[in-house]
């Protein structure tokens, strides 16, 4: 039985960076180059009607590439690694078999991990009693409570992000500790390209994005989720700008500070994703501006 999981001899191509580092547009113009479709490594992009807030590429943008793991579950309900695991393997395996070249985009380091290496999840389910402990505690003390339960996990967590502390503290508590990977294996012949920017110009990046955004209507996406049954609470779980926008859109910051506070979260998010992203030696790194050279690997690559 084809097994597109332990596929060596398959080309597969990832495009992988910090955030605003240009991969969605580096990703197309790579798959119109090399008959390719893309599969999407971003953790918030899989929920319907996320799309401003998490830069989900338009139809204009996509250029008639064929774009996958978008808009596949509902903003009310977790989506988990697993699942979203299951269902890029699954597109991979069409792609290939259809012939095209699979292209992974996207700055979830995580999810780019599960669909290309062997890396596993603990087994621990999740416990309706520990989380509802859990989410009676504030940010701060769900950070503090996992690093006494695990500093190493504490070190690489997104320390803002409440639905993720709460996972690890769950897992730890019942297993002692986030256990550490056993060396991942890669599944198939990838090639990484890694998009990155010297801190300031990213930083430059990130504002003007963020400003973009906001004139494409980023509050109003925010408030139709939730006219629509998505919770505050649950639009504060999903992180970043939907945390930082649910904030503001109950009156508890005011527009400045809702900016303010989202930018420097999105920095500091770049910042995990380039320590996340840096322990993969397979990554060959450019600036978005060398198109010439990362084509020409990929051509080398696809030889």
């Amino acid at each position: 039985m084809y097994d597109a999981k332990m596929d060596n001899k398959s080309k597969i191509i990832a495009i992988v960076g910090p955030t605003a580092s240009g991969k969605t547009a580096l990703a197309v113009q790579i798959a119109r180059l090399v008959n390719g479709e893309v599969v999407s490594a971003d953790s918030r992009q899989t929920y319907v009607g996320l799309n401003i807030g998490t830069g989900k590429a338009t139809k204009s943008e996509m250029r008639g590439v064929p774009h996958h793991i978008l808009d596949v579950a509902s903003p009310r309900r977790k989506m988990s690694v697993v699942q979203y695991e299951r269902l890029a393997t699954r597109a991979i395996r069409d792609i290939l078999k259809r012939g095209k070249v699979p292209i992974v985009c996207g700055g979830t380091g995580f999810y780019v991990d599960a669909i290309l290496t062997t890396t596993s999840f603990p087994s621990v389910p999740p416990s309706a009693k520990l989380r509802k402990e859990l989410e009676k505690l504030s940010i701060e003390e769900l950070y503090i409570k996992l690093q006494k339960l695990d500093h190493v996990r504490a070190e690489n967590i997104d320390s803002k992000n409440s639905r993720r502390l709460i996972r690890a503290i769950e897992i730890a508590t019942t297993l002692g500790n986030v256990p550490m990977s056993t060396l991942p294996v890669e599944c198939y012949n990838t090639l990484y390209i890694g998009l990155t920017l010297p801190r300031e110009k990213l930083a430059e990046r990130i504002q003007a994005r963020l400003i973009a955004r906001m004139r494409c209507g980023m509050v109003a996406e925010a408030r139709k989720l939730h006219e629509q049954g998505l919770s505050w609470k649950r639009m504060e779980s999903l992180g970043l700008e939907y945390r930082f926008l649910a904030q503001f859109l109950q009156n508890k910051i005011t527009k400045i500070e809702m900016l303010r506070n989202l930018e420097i979260a999105i920095r500091q998010y770049s910042k995990r994703q380039l320590v996340w992203f840096k322990r993969n030696k397979n990554i060959i790194w450019f600036h978005p501006d060398e198109q010439e050279k990362i084509l020409k690997e990929v051509r080398n690559f696809l030889k």
